[in-house]
């Protein structure tokens, strides 16, 4: 028999793990077939053995076919394994190999991790069962026998491999078996279980369930990737999805997700047991139990319920939750069991201390995200919170967001309670940080659904009217200060008086700021940086001063243009200068400096963070552009300088440049989710000088260069820009006049302006 993978990887009658299966029962006849014309007719005394995940039946397509010829002392057993191997690599494929005895075999494993726990995957193929029989029941003893050491080794393995591959459940492109959360670690649990019995029943089922999951996903991904890879790329998503049967690449992130946090969850909770059994008594830290109040009890670093609570009691779950991140500790898993059985929705609306004691949790800000995220594995935190649900590992599809949208709720929390001291109500800044992005889980205008969803729960909760307002206001209204500070000139008195008017109150403002920094922390490092924590603070510090009584005139400092720079402006000839990040141009004006100078910007991979210009009543002008280049980090002024001035000159073909280098350069972004379509907006309230017009755009090379070039073929002014980054998309305001210096209101203009920017920007 000849096997013929090629057929076999093109027949998509079978997916995932049913397809690994037959691969599996396939090479098994192929092998068997290969080992039986080795052997001749005595194959007393020789045994083909399949191990690690041959062994365990799950044979993915790029897998290694991983075996042993095993042999009493037999003389020949050289040539008879090259009459197995040489077929095995004429076709192609990856094989570990080893021959030897069954005390050879042990022999290393001793020693060797990595061959120990091989052997625990030991399964028969061809040849003398008894030599197999004898193989595996040998490797599990001296498995038992030696694994407080090899249990503490496997140990810090799962750890370093959880640094360096991270987690499965949140990254975009997840590694599925090494990965936190991934195939790996149940393998792991598998190999612990085999030491000591100490995993839950309810462990075992959750586990085969998710292990199935991420099995299929990792076979489908090296059917459809033709390779061996573990990664689960971007490109493959949709595709793998389709193969699968699931309606979209969003399900199937949120199908890993899941999967991947209750693999992870479990690994957690079972290595803490392990280990606390590896201590033994006296090595465990608070060996003593002491009793906490109405019947709870801290004992060997976790909370347990006593004998004698009651399940009836409502606030029980919220009580132990409170207690463990109160204690820095987990629920007992027994004590978690009860509570996963006995739990029942809460009553509407919550009892006082329901509510006091589910504040007083979130407030314990990075404690609490574990122990919420135990509740919710057992389904408690669901019942207590409904709504939950519909964003559990609900996935983010882009690199700005870090989490899944349930797990950037409860990190939003705990960066919030960190910041409570900035409020005067800590109790409204978590719960609207734990409500804010709830809408995400629902269909239509989430952001409707997110003020209605907050106003609901804090309802429930029993807040009274107007926290339950302030609350709701908060979730609607958490994007005002980064979307401001971001898009608009806060040099101008308008933006001041705009956000001041929609804030209204100093205790309001001092909430949105505190929960805008925890949000932005909890999304990831490009939403708070330097820049954006500046710009952020700058707002808030003018909006403070407007709501203490100042006017918004006497607020606003503009430095642009400095007296330095309106003393160049009168000056005669061309002045280009570039001092940190910023760079600073004066010339003669006239139209397409700007879209210029960015395009040359462009072209030396620096991205334009914020712009502003100025025009002089004599025909000149002015223009600044703070950069930042994200690759090398130090700007190339010197080439950068040399090439605006070709540029300026008409010297520089800019358009073919760029497209050139859209082709080639490893800077161009992946597309993560669905293209962003082209969105074109007139803001005229946001200043009383200039109109302001916003567009949001998929993220491309030379896109500024494309958009001011539009604005110059029309003969449009810029007096500023801001730029922000948004995953896959970006937001681009730029403060327009006509060629009057007027803000723009002519809508056939308008109208002209958004088509020029649609086709422009679509092509």
């Amino acid at each position: 028999m000849v096997v013929d993978q090629t057929a076999f990887l093109a027949d998509e009658a079978a997916t995932g793990s049913t397809w690994s299966a037959s691969h599996c029962a396939l090479v098994d006849r192929w092998l068997t077939g290969l080992f039986d014309e080795a052997i001749g007719m005595d194959a007393s005394g020789v045994a083909l053995v399949a191990v690690g995940g041959y062994g365990r039946s799950e044979l993915c397509p790029g897998s290694d076919i991983n075996v042993m010829v095993v042999h009493g002392g037999r003389t020949d057993i050289g040539a008879v394994a090259d009459r197995v191997w040489y077929p095995v690599w004429d076709k192609g494929l990856r094989l570990g190999h080893t021959v030897c005895t069954v005390r050879e075999a042990l022999d290393v494993a001793t020693d060797t991790l990595d061959v120990a726990t091989a052997l625990l995957s030991t399964r028969h193929v061809a040849g003398d069962p008894e030599l197999t029989e004898r193989l595996a029941e040998s490797a599990l003893g001296q498995w038992q026998k030696q694994s407080k050491r090899f249990l503490a080794e496997l140990g810090t393995r799962v750890d370093l491999r959880h640094q360096t591959a991270g987690e499965v459940a949140f990254r975009l492109e997840p590694d599925l078996k090494e990965g936190r959360g991934g195939l790996r670690d149940v393998h792991a649990l598998e190999w612990a279980e085999a030491a000591q019995r100490i995993m839950l029943e309810h462990d075992r089922a959750s586990l085969a369930t998710a292990y199935a999951v991420l099995l299929d996903v990792r076979v489908e991904l090296q059917r459809v990737g033709g390779r061996a890879g573990n990664v689960l790329a971007l490109q493959d998503q949709e595709s793998i999805a389709r193969a699968l049967g699931l309606a979209s690449d969003e399900d199937l992130m949120r199908a890993v997700a899941s999967a991947a946090r209750t693999i992870a969850w479990t690994s957690d909770d079972t290595w803490r047991r392990i280990r606390s059994a590896l201590r033994g008594p006296v090595g465990r830290a608070n060996g003593r139990a002491r009793d906490l109040e109405d019947g709870l009890q801290l004992r060997d670093g976790e909370i347990h319920l006593g004998v004698a609570v009651s399940q009836a009691d409502t606030t029980l779950a919220l009580r132990a939750a409170a207690a463990a991140a109160g204690q820095q500790s987990a629920i007992d898993r027994d004590s978690l069991e009860r509570l996963a059985a006995g739990t029942d929705s809460m009553p509407e609306p919550w009892p006082a201390e329901a509510r006091r004691l589910f504040l007083e949790l979130l407030l314990r800000g990075p404690c609490a995200v574990p122990v919420v995220e135990a509740l919710d594995q057992r389904g408690v935190w669901a019942r207590i919170l409904p709504e939950w649900s519909a964003v559990r590992a609900r996935p983010q599809r882009n690199p700005y967001h870090r989490y899944t949208v349930d797990r950037h709720l409860l990190e939003t929390v705990a960066a919030a309670a960190r910041l409570a001291a900035r409020v005067d109500r800590p109790d409204l800044l978590v719960l609207a940080a734990l409500l804010h992005d709830l809408g995400k889980g629902f269909d239509g205008d989430q952001g409707a659904a997110g003020v209605d969803l907050a106003t609901r729960i804090a309802t429930r909760i029993g807040l009274p009217p107007d926290d339950t307002a302030t609350v709701a206001w908060l979730v609607e209204r958490h994007q005002l200060l980064p979307e401001v500070a971001g898009l608009r000139d806060l040099d101008d008195s308008t933006t001041i008086d705009r956000v001041a008017s929609v804030v209204g109150t100093p205790g309001r403002l001092a909430l949105l700021a505190a929960l805008t920094e925890a949000d932005a922390l909890a999304t990831g490092p490009a939403a708070w940086g330097p820049g954006r924590s500046r710009l952020v603070g700058r707002l808030v510090e003018r909006v403070a001063l407007v709501l203490a009584g100042r006017t918004a005139a006497s607020t606003v400092d503009s430095n642009f243009p400095t007296p330095a720079q309106l003393e160049r402006l009168a000056a005669p000839g061309r002045s280009i200068d570039a001092t940190d990040d910023v760079l600073t141009i004066v010339t003669d004006d006239r139209l397409g400096v700007f879209s210029r100078v960015a395009g040359v910007l462009a072209l030396h991979g620096l991205d334009v963070v914020a712009a502003s210009a100025y025009s002089s009543d004599d025909g000149r002008a002015l223009s600044e552009f703070r950069v930042a280049d994200p690759v090398r980090g130090e700007i190339p002024w010197t080439r950068v300088l040399a090439d605006v001035e070709r540029g300026l000159d008409g010297h520089l073909a800019i358009p073919a440049r760029l497209a050139e280098r859209a082709h080639t350069s490893a800077r161009v972004k992946r597309t993560v989710a669905p293209r962003t379509a082209v969105k074109v907006t007139f803001d005229d309230d946001a200043s009383a000088d200039a109109t302001v017009l916003d567009v949001q755009a998929p993220d491309a090379m030379g896109l500024l260069y494309r958009i001011t070039r539009v604005f110059g073929d029309l003969d449009i002014d810029i007096r500023s820009a801001r730029v922000q980054t948004m995953g896959n998309s970006v937001v681009d305001s730029f403060y327009v006049r006509d060629r009057r210096g007027k803000p723009i209101s002519d809508p056939t203009l308008r109208a002209e302006i958004e088509r020029a920017l649609v086709h422009s920007l679509s092509n």
